[in-house]
């Protein structure tokens, strides 16, 4: 039987931890990669988390295979990775295929607003001066 997406997520947030800002904050003070996973327009439009790398979620997976020479340095599988996109959904499907892909400490912290109402540091929309 073909999956759907609800069943994706279902397993997506059954591997997947999902934490909040405080955490995510704690996490990263110890060295952990706060992982921005939206597309570039979403990120110009309303910002981004200050410190957050960005790596598009269609890209994710040449990203995180250290075989691959389009891989990111940033990304290694012993480090804690807390990944958001605009409401959580990619950030737990994303969660699940570098579990997968083997690594160790992957977390779900939802969406940007949930970083941005949980008092995290963000910066404004790109000002295209239009």
């Amino acid at each position: 039987m073909p999956l759907t997406v609800k069943d994706m997520m279902q397993a997506a947030n059954a591997v997947v931890e999902r934490i909040d800002a405080s955490r995510a904050k704690e996490l990263i003070g110890q060295g952990a990669l706060l992982l921005d996973i939206r597309d570039a327009p979403e990120l110009e439009r309303t910002g981004r988390a200050v410190g957050a790398h960005h790596i598009p979620r269609g890209m994710l997976e040449f990203r995180a295979d250290p075989e691959l020479p389009s891989h990111d340095a940033e990304l290694r599988k012993d480090r804690v990775i807390i990944l958001h996109c605009a409401s959580g959904g990619r950030a737990a499907l994303a969660g699940k295929l570098l579990k997968d892909m083997g690594y160790l400490h992957v977390y779900n912290l939802g969406g940007f607003a949930d970083w941005v109402n949980g008092g995290g540091e963000a910066t404004g929309p790109l000002d295209r001066g239009m």
